[in-house]
């Protein structure tokens, strides 16, 4: 019998984990459900079979199969039945396989149990989410395109879960981020594992083309239309009919091509400069933009109406100093780009990567890459090393560089500034949970980081300094994975 005000039913825990089974067991059994649980896809296939369960929740990878390999069978025997796919491959590639053969929802490891048993609850009383369950194949665009996004932190998570359930659907989306933080690759993302895969995908910066053309270049002319148009031009829209047109660099629309754009988003046409004959708008409109379009908005150089049609689903894409612990996977990854694209074939040391942990990236991810492209190129050894590094960053104007807007305003006016823009970028929807843990965790890796770096990896004295118990620090070392060299000042 389910506690009063529990959850009730019957959740099937499939994970070859087996603390993990006991932690999630515990936890809804206390919540009101009855539990069963397994480390096998054998075994839970057949209490799926018999009938069992209300909800699943399982691992991806267990010893004796890929429950997202099993998953399709389960919602051809009991569609009815919500899977929570939990999985530690967490990658953007995790979330849309996860999506696409109908998963109820993917949730990265280490998990929230929170969130876990929240995300059980809303399944046992039918809630759904915008799962996908169309049987469609990831398998030619892992060979041909590989990991198209990289990182692990939790705020990728983040953006992996929706982008999961955006996939296919022709919702518009607003991608939000700092330059260089690759919000046309999640535009590219959302287009290549989309139904629209087999259209075109045309990209459009505002900021790159003269203000009195925009609307040209989008929408084509007739000839004649105005002074120069000796011949008809066919525009963006119909250059991306079947596909995605991504407009990046929103924020620099003309405000006369702005209600061009927004009367296409209300009826779904449009019509070429100096023309009369209606044109089908068939495509997903995709925008980004690295400005306040709020702010924008205030101003008068923003069309509201225009921003709530295109706000439909924001994305944040995180700077890189919020994903710190992305940077290892990062640098790596494109050593190996840069090794494809014909630079010598290199590898980079540990103490190599604790000096790029420490930068600000004001450039984000595109820095990052011309970096791992420049020493791929430049360093003589088949092992770049941390002096290596040291070096090209300290040719840099922008090294140390505090993100813009922070230099010379006080700790708490940058948090506040930072936490401002975070909620303003989410639009009308709060922040995912976890907000709390996820910004102290922001706060606390940098500053016990740069305490061991200034007392010489004594931790001791780092505990003295920061006011804290040699035990608590400890915890903390090994909690957020970070380096420890003594004897060797690292600022």
């Amino acid at each position: 019998m389910s506690m009063s005000g529990g959850i009730g039913g019957t959740v099937l825990i499939a994970d070859d984990d087996r603390a993990i089974r006991t932690v999630l067991s515990q936890a809804l059994t206390r919540s009101g459900c009855r539990v069963r649980s397994t480390g096998s896809a054998s075994t839970l296939w057949r209490w799926v079979e018999e009938g069992e369960g209300d909800v699943v929740v399982t691992d991806v990878m267990m010893p004796d199969g890929d429950a997202l390999d099993l998953l399709p069978a389960i919602r051809r025997r009991r569609p009815e039945l919500p899977v929570i796919v939990m999985s530690a491959q967490n990658t953007v590639m995790t979330a849309i396989r996860a999506a696409e053969v109908g998963a109820y929802e993917y949730m990265p490891k280490p998990f929230d149990l929170k969130l876990v048993i929240e995300t059980v609850r809303k399944a046992m009383g039918g809630k759904k989410t915008d799962a996908i369950a169309d049987g469609r194949s990831t398998e030619d665009a892992l060979r041909d395109e590989g990991l198209p996004i990289i990182g692990r932190s939790p705020a990728m998570q983040e953006v992996y879960r929706i982008m999961a359930r955006l996939m296919n659907t022709d919702l518009t989306v607003m991608i939000n981020g700092e330059s260089g933080t690759g919000k046309e690759l999640v535009a590219r993302a959302l287009h290549n594992f989309g139904w629209r895969k087999k259209g075109p995908f045309v990209a459009v910066n505002m900021a790159a083309i003269p203000r009195d053309l925009i609307e040209s270049e989008l929408f084509g002319h007739e000839k004649g239309a105005f002074t120069g148009a000796t011949d008809r031009a066919v525009g963006k829209f119909e250059l991306a009919a079947g596909g995605t047109l991504f407009l990046d660099e929103i924020g620099d629309m003309p405000h006369d091509a702005q209600t061009r754009l927004l009367r296409v988003l209300q009826e779904g046409e449009f019509t070429r400069i100096g023309g009369r004959q209606p044109i089908k708008a068939d495509v997903r409109v995709v925008a980004a933009t690295h400005q306040d379009l709020r702010a924008l908005i205030a101003e008068g150089t923003f069309r509201e109406d225009l921003f709530y049609r295109l706000n439909v689903v924001p994305i944040r894409l995180p700077p890189v100093r919020e994903r710190v612990e992305d940077i290892p996977d990062l640098a790596r990854a494109f050593l190996r780009r840069a090794a494809a694209e014909g630079l010598p074939k290199k590898t980079i040391s540990a103490d190599a990567i604790d000096v790029l942990k420490r930068q600000s990236w004001p450039g984000n991810v595109r820095e990052l890459e011309n970096l791992m492209k420049r020493l791929a190129a430049l360093c003589a050894d088949e092992v770049i090393g941390a002096d290596v590094v040291e070096e090209e960053l300290s040719a840099r104007p922008t090294s140390g560089a505090a993100p813009e807007g922070e230099r010379g305003a006080s700790l708490g006016a940058s948090v506040e500034a930072h936490l401002r823009s975070y909620f303003q970028l989410h639009g009308d929807s709060l922040p995912p949970p976890g907000l709390y843990d996820r910004i102290v965790r922001e706060v606390e890796l940098p500053l016990i980081a740069l305490t061991l770096s200034a007392t010489r990896g004594n931790q001791l004295k780092a505990a003295e300094l920061l006011g804290i118990n040699r035990n608590t620090l400890r915890k903390k070392i090994r909690d957020l994975d970070i380096p420890v060299t003594r004897g060797k000042k690292l600022m």
